[in-house]
């Protein structure tokens, strides 16, 4: 092993500042990070977008205190690399806090994670490629009635989704049934429930999304028949993380089913966390579930190159959602470029040593 192999540059988990609570963000997530980084002998702690100042020597950040159970401020070494968990997209945004991502970036500290990614350039870096345009269900940006009418007519149902979205918030679900006194059915899921709107013609019907959207941009999205179980359809959560020779690999790969009136599989939603080589072999087989697992694998990892390619910044992790149905093909969902936690123990276990595995390649980079 060479000197370079050992080398443990300092890390620094980038959130916004909260008066209350010190910094923004899920607390138990940012202590499960600075936890594994200590174990694995890296100096790492939070800072805040407000406290990071490139032109100091050392920067005031967060670090647990075991003893009394608390976060404490003291003062660090100025980080090699910052692993980007600015929970939201409005703060991202921000003229301060681009400046001060851009700064960082010109000071020579590597940044981990850029940016959120918006659903509708995804779809649209992936329609680039020969090899990942045929995942992407038929998709188009929603803008008139006129054109919501037309692609609802050729596709037996859609969903509505905000351009910006996060953990399912917002999406929508539209079927036209033609025989019906009130033809158009709109699904609105709330955070606990969803309710329906039923209309009989579309300008009703576009004035109630309308009120629903406001001044959100979204997309509108061919409905798939997933594979289900127990009448629930699934889809699947892949985690994908660039590991310590900065190549792009698996993490895990979960099962969502959806809840029994949930028109998404979001846990929090009521959707529950399954295996997934159970799920495909009770439906498919075991011979196809392996092959389909496989396939899933090696999608998931194409999809990861396209998205980089695409967005022409280095990226470092992203959890997708990818669909099966019922005649075993795949479609790809949705990606984060900010992934939540997974439930299952042994991929969060992998998932935050990766965080650590893939900074230092990148922290040895720039050294070189």
């Amino acid at each position: 092993m060479s000197l370079q192999d050992d080398y443990k540059p300092v890390i620094a988990v980038l959130t916004m500042h909260d008066d209350q609570r010190m910094f923004r963000g899920n607390h138990q997530n940012f202590l499960d990070i600075v936890q594994t980084g200590e174990n694995m002998g890296f100096v790492v702690y939070v800072v805040t977008v407000r406290d990071l100042n490139v032109s100091g020597s050392t920067v005031r950040g967060y670090t647990y205190n075991n003893g009394s159970g608390k976060w404490t401020s003291q003062s660090f070494p100025l980080p090699h690399v910052l692993y980007n968990r600015i929970p939201n997209r409005e703060d991202e945004r921000k003229p301060s806090v681009r400046r001060k991502i851009e700064e960082c970036m010109l000071s020579g500290i590597e940044l981990y994670n850029p940016f959120f990614f918006n659903k509708w350039n995804l779809f649209e870096w992936l329609k680039k490629s020969k090899s990942t345009q045929q995942l992407v269900p038929y998709t188009r940006r929603m803008r008139t009635a006129s054109s919501l009418g037309t692609v609802l007519r050729s596709h037996p149902y859609l969903y509505l989704k905000p351009e910006s979205g996060k953990a399912g918030k917002g999406i929508m679900m539209l079927k036209f049934q033609e025989k019906e006194r009130l033809p158009y059915r709109l699904k609105i899921q709330s955070t606990r429930k969803s309710t329906t709107y039923k209309a009989a013609t579309l300008s009703k019907l576009w004035a109630r999304i309308r009120r629903e959207t406001g001044h959100t941009p979204y997309i509108m999205q061919q409905g798939i028949e997933l594979a289900s179980s127990r009448k629930r359809p699934f889809d699947l959560r892949v985690l994908v993380q660039k590991n310590g020779k900065g190549q792009w690999s698996i993490t895990g790969i979960g099962a969502r089913l959806a809840g029994s009136r949930s028109i998404t599989t979001h846990v929090p939603r009521g959707g529950t966390v399954e295996d997934p080589e159970k799920l495909l072999t009770d439906l498919f087989g075991e011979e196809m579930s392996n092959t389909l697992m496989k396939r899933v694998k090696s999608t998931s990892l194409l999809i990861a190159r396209q998205v980089e390619r695409g967005s022409g910044h280095t990226l470092g992790e992203m959890s997708m959602d990818l669909g099966i149905d019922e005649m075993g093909e795949l479609w790809f969902f949705e990606a984060n470029a900010k992934p939540m936690k997974f439930d299952e123990p042994q991929i969060r276990r992998r998932s935050l040593e990766r965080i650590f595995q893939y900074s230092a390649y990148l922290a040895r980079q720039s050294k070189r």
